[in-house]
């Protein structure tokens, strides 16, 4: 994984931060002709980032929805906690961008929960009463103060490194700040 590689490389402390994209979006989803409807060609910008995401190794399949993350932001930061928040983060990615899985319903979640050997009943209780809604809430405000605006955004230090990118475009943002 890029990211133990980063971390090891360069000794850094890596701290993920959620950021609140689409959060108006329903827990059924929304079709991505409607939510950009006269602002993007969608199939032409679902095929670029298909291409990308090849060239740099990335599963990504077929997309016409975006789904609610609220959920599986909550469930991270708790996974975090449990050791596993890079395996959870990995998954949830997999199963939205990959396999095209609403990540907004609770049983989804609990499903890569179960494949992660995370613990179910803890992970029902997490969910069940939002245990790390404020923690996400922290996040988003923190992103915002940030001036995220789109996913994902890798920030060091002062300088910005926006999208989907290769391990050299990590390696310049880190060894130049």
């Amino acid at each position: 994984m890029r990211i133990e590689q980063l971390r090891r490389e360069f000794d850094l402390d890596i701290r993920w931060t959620v950021f609140p994209l689409h959060p108006e979006t329903g827990d059924d989803g929304r079709e991505l002709a409607d939510l950009f409807s006269g602002r993007m060609d969608v199939p032409r910008a679902m095929a670029e980032l298909q291409a990308l995401a090849q060239e740099l190794g990335l599963p990504f399949g077929v997309r016409i929805h975006t789904y609610n993350s609220r959920l599986a932001q909550e469930l991270g930061k708790w996974a975090e906690l449990q050791g596993r928040g890079d395996n959870f983060r990995a998954a949830v990615y997999h199963a939205y961008f990959a396999d095209g899985r609403n990540i907004a319903h609770k049983d989804v979640l609990l499903d890569l929960c179960q494949n992660l050997d995370l613990p179910l009943s803890e992970a029902r209780k997490v969910l069940a009463e939002r245990l790390f809604s404020s923690a996400v809430d922290d996040d988003w405000q923190r992103a915002g103060l940030f001036g995220v605006r789109s996913v994902p955004t890798h920030i060091y230090r002062q300088q910005m490194l926006v999208g989907f990118q290769d391990y050299a475009a990590f390696k310049k943002l880190v060894s130049s700040g």
